[in-house]
């Protein structure tokens, strides 16, 4: 059995005195709950604080982007190595916002994936269609292009330490989400498309749904079978949001 992991996505938010309430009210509510993985990805500046309060807890902690790059003159970046030195066990790469707003095309997330795999930072690789292509019909040959770049320059095998997130774009940040059928759906697809070239790299797979996962839809998303717990924006910066979908996870 694969275990549950809820990763938040703190985005660009953040303070260090609301960054510290909540993580000491989500660390209080959660130190008895087993058989769930906590993780916090937060913005870069903040690493240094969350690693302060998060040592030695059952909360991870990781960053939400990271340089291709290990290092160089590139001005405004931030290495895997860098993340790694403050204790980072994971990093978002391929995130839909880095996609649509800062062009990153699927070459340049695999080149990110490989670069956090090269220090041992896990990568939480997203995949995922926007409206326009899910009403097209093509969501899944979009999702399968989106992996794929990953498993050319990477190897298939690189997926057996990695996280997925499948987050359909039109169900972030806009009220909207997908049906616990609809994410079920594409979350099979992943798996047996990985699952054709590497079944036990499939199995033990865990797959995350990233879009608008709260408490009142978090444990019937989290019931179905190839779904693994969540990628969570905006809930994640809630604490009893935040609480109350860990332990949807365990349920």
């Amino acid at each position: 059995m694969r275990s549950k992991l809820v990763a938040g996505n703190w985005k660009m938010h953040g303070g260090t005195l609301q960054n510290r309430d909540l993580l000491n009210a989500v660390l209080s509510a959660t130190a008895d709950l087993s058989g769930v993985e906590l993780a916090v990805c937060v913005p870069y500046p903040y690493l240094p604080q969350v690693q302060s309060i998060l040592q030695g807890t059952n909360v991870s902690w990781g960053a939400q982007n990271v340089s291709q790059h290990e290092k160089g003159a590139y001005t405004g970046e931030v290495s895997a190595s860098m993340l790694l030195d403050f204790g980072c066990r994971y990093v978002i790469v391929g995130h839909s916002e880095r996609r649509a707003l800062y062009g990153e095309d699927s070459h340049t997330v695999a080149l990110k994936f490989r670069a956090a795999q090269s220090v041992g930072v896990i990568p939480i690789l997203c995949v995922g269609e926007t409206l326009e292509q899910r009403e097209a019909g093509i969501t899944e040959q979009v999702v399968a292009k989106q992996l794929e770049a990953v498993v050319k320059s990477a190897g298939i095998n690189a997926l057996g330490t990695a996280v997925l997130a499948y987050e359909p774009v039109w169900a972030i940040g806009t009220g909207k989400t997908a049906s616990p059928a609809q994410a079920q759906e594409v979350h099979s697809f992943i798996r047996g498309r990985i699952a054709a070239d590497a079944a036990e790299v499939a199995e033990g797979l865990k797959i995350l749904y990233g879009g608008s996962v709260k408490a009142a839809n978090a444990a019937e998303l989290f019931a179905m079978p190839d779904i693994d717990g969540g990628l969570i924006g905006g809930a994640s910066l809630v604490a009893e949001e935040f609480i109350a979908i860990a332990r949807a996870a365990k349920d």
